[in-house]
């Protein structure tokens, strides 16, 4: 009888331990959603101000016409293409690189203080202030290696910042693949290569594209780094095109032209007194906004299309 007193206050206590940990649970969750329907109605309070006070300039003709000293007149032209070139160049630069950077590291490298040593300074860069990087594109590709003040450069400090956000979340999705896909490859005789190439990439791919994404998605809204390296506030006229009609059809003059990009431009007409222009910067705004989302939204489309496909 003793036993089975003992047995029944044990059992009693485990249910009592469940009851208060589904509570903790529910208060947890609870609290979580508060804060993100906190963080989402902030949000959209503010891109609402941004659609309020800057729809007067949602036309066609704002994207078409070059900036102006006059309000009425000024346009975003300049500043997007400017954007469009920058960010083609920071792609070419950091997702090569930041690709094969984490496959390497995840499974190539050694594990060792060595390795263990890069990990950690990746994981930090990730964190590092975007000034930083334009402080060090300053001195780097401007006055080092006399790249000037142009697109080129500014890719390239863009590149780097965005670097680390793509070599984690390569890694990240390469490390969510299980082990037995690994095993299974070289069970059947498959290389080293063929199965990083045809089995671990493939399945990641997802993730991989989505912190790409991320990041470019970053990258477009910097304006600390862009501003060091010295772009331009007021420009009215826009870069060499890269595709030329005559052989090899490619232009690479483009590099090493002046630029100005959306977020510079937005900072201009800020800095202006007239009322109108600040009109123009909230549209800029606005359009801003709506990109970073629409790039977030395909990462996460995307990244739910792969691996729907995928199977394991």
């Amino acid at each position: 009888m003793e036993h089975k007193a003992s047995v029944l206050e044990n059992l009693a206590d485990v249910r009592a331990m469940i009851k208060r940990h589904k509570r903790n649970d529910t208060l947890f969750a609870t609290l979580g959603l508060i804060c993100l329907m906190l963080g989402l109605m902030t949000l959209m309070l503010l891109f609402w101000q941004l659609i309020a006070d800057g729809h007067p300039k949602f036309s066609l003709d704002f994207l078409t016409e070059f900036p102006s000293r006059r309000a009425g007149r000024a346009g975003l032209l300049s500043a997007w293409v400017g954007s469009l070139l920058v960010m083609s160049v920071t792609f070419l630069t950091a997702v090569p690189i930041g690709v094969a950077a984490g496959l390497y590291l995840e499974e190539y490298a050694p594990k060792n203080w060595f390795t263990d040593l890069i990990e950690i300074n990746v994981s930090n860069l990730a964190g590092v202030p975007s000034i930083i990087y334009g402080l060090l594109a300053l001195g780097l590709f401007v006055y080092m290696l006399d790249f000037g003040q142009s697109i080129l450069t500014a890719g390239l400090t863009l590149g780097l910042l965005i670097l680390p956000i793509v070599i984690v979340s390569t890694r990240e999705a390469i490390r969510a693949i299980p082990v037995s896909i690994r095993e299974a490859a070289y069970g059947v005789g498959a290389t080293k290569w063929q199965v990083v190439y045809d089995h671990v990439f493939k399945y990641s791919y997802g993730g991989i594209l989505t912190g790409i994404i991320i990041g470019m998605a970053r990258a477009l809204g910097e304006t600390a780094p862009i501003i060091t390296i010295g772009a331009l506030t007021f420009i009215a006229f826009l870069p060499p095109s890269p595709i030329t009609t005559e052989p090899p059809f490619l232009n690479f003059e483009w590099l090493s032209s002046g630029f100005t990009v959306m977020p510079i431009q937005m900072f201009n007409w800020l800095s202006r007194p007239d009322h109108a222009f600040h009109v123009n910067a909230a549209a800029t705004g606005a359009l801003i906004i709506v990109v970073t989302l629409l790039m977030n939204g395909a990462a996460i489309w995307l990244r739910y299309k792969i691996r729907k496909n995928i199977k394991w």
